[in-house]
């Protein structure tokens, strides 16, 4: 079973967009398999491979998101992010002013799909594979 502690510890070596394909590898090493994460406080929850769960808390003050979803400013967020031009707080920032309330990844099949205020999917992109 994963712990809190070993998620931070893995997300602690992120620094920018560039990082996050090896996070994900990280993530899969410890047995997760799906992860929520809430941009307006960075609160996510995390699904085991055999259905274990664990939910962080707030970890940042809140962000307030915008009630317009922009795919075209997300993907300049994107972007900007996956150069290494942002750090975390900053995309998660990015991505609320682009009305992103959360986002999903799915640790097996690489994508990470971002959701507006009603749940609606604004846009899937596939999580290069860090092992290759």
């Amino acid at each position: 079973m994963f712990t809190i502690s070993e998620i931070r510890e893995a997300h602690a070596n992120v620094r920018s967009g560039t990082d996050f394909p090896g996070y994900i590898q990280n993530l899969k090493k410890l047995g997760i398999h799906y992860y929520e994460h809430f941009v307006e406080n960075g609160r996510t929850c995390y699904q085991g491979q055999s259905g274990e769960y664990l939910e962080t808390g707030t970890v940042y003050p809140q962000i307030e998101i915008s009630i317009t979803g922009s795919v075209e400013a997300l993907k300049v967020a994107l972007a900007i992010h996956q150069k290494g031009e942002t750090d975390y707080l900053t995309f998660c920032s990015h991505a609320a002013g682009a009305g992103v309330e959360k986002w999903t990844v799915d640790v097996y099949k690489l994508t990470c799909t971002y959701f507006d205020l009603k749940g609606e999917p604004l846009l899937t992109e596939l999580i290069a594979d860090a092992d290759q």
